[in-house]
Formats: C-alpha cells, sequence, structure tokens
C-alpha cells in the first residue's frame, strides 16, 4: 500500500475555504466532510484537511498559528507545465486569495505561489521531466 499524506490545516470559515479551494478545481471527499472538516483532495495520494479552529484544536496543545502574519509550513505542488502554475495563481487571486512574491524562473524549473483566505502559502512548481535524475 502506498503511503498517503494528509495535510492538516486550520481555516476560519470551512464554507469560504472549501468555496475557494473548489474555484481551484479541487473536489471534496465527502466520507470525511462534515461541518467541522472538508477532504480536499490534491491526488490520489495527497489529501488536505481543513479544519475549523474548534476541530483543529482537538489534535494538538498547542495554539494556531496565525498564517497571516507567521508561516508555519509551506505547501508546494507540483504542476505539469508553467502554464498551469500561472493558471493556478490566477485562479486563486481572482477566488480571493492574494500572491506573496514574483514568480521564480530559473531555467529548469519555474515557481510561483498564493496564500489563500487564511494566509496559508502554497508553492506551485514546474520542473523540466531532462531536468530530474532517475
Amino acid at each position: 500500500m502506498a503511503t498517503k499524506i494528509f495535510v492538516n490545516l486550520p481555516v476560519k470559515s470551512l464554507d469560504k475555504s472549501m468555496a475557494f479551494f473548489k474555484r481551484l478545481g479541487y473536489g471534496f471527499n465527502a466520507q470525511f466532510t462534515d461541518e467541522t472538516a472538508a477532504c480536499m483532495v490534491v491526488s490520489e495520494y495527497i489529501y488536505v484537511m481543513l479544519l475549523t479552529h474548534d476541530k483543529f484544536k482537538s489534535f494538538t496543545p498547542k495554539a494556531i498559528a496565525d498564517a497571516t502574519k507567521s508561516t508555519e509550513v509551506l505547501v508546494c505542488l507540483s504542476c505539469e507545465s508553467r502554464a498551469k502554475v500561472d493558471e493556478m495563481v490566477r485562479k486563486a487571486v481572482d477566488a480571493g486569495g492574494t500572491t506573496y512574491k514574483q514568480p521564480e524562473d530559473h531555467g529548469f524549473m519555474y515557481g510561483h505561489g498564493f496564500q489563500d483566505l487564511d494566509g496559508h502559502i502554497w508553492e506551485l512548481i514546474y520542473m523540466e521531466p531532462s531536468a530530474i535524475k532517475q
């Protein structure tokens, strides 16, 4: 069985966060979605659990970081092309997100990103397949 990853993120408004990510093209697994949590499907092996603050607090004794003021994690996802990176950032901004820096072009790798409604940073990268050594 392949290892799967479930990234857990606290969100202020579950409904608004779900609407934001739906505009980026993501779907949700209804089996693991209720009024306190939503299971966003990124890929066959990657899921993001959007959790209300109360639900998130039930998993940790630590305070929830304010992602608009500090960075707890950088979520980085690969894309199939430079155009897809730009498209996803454009969709995020159109849905109410913001950018936090200019795109970076390193020749073999291109990246840009956005901040979601709660300030979590999502980096998107495209890497030329020929640059990846097997």
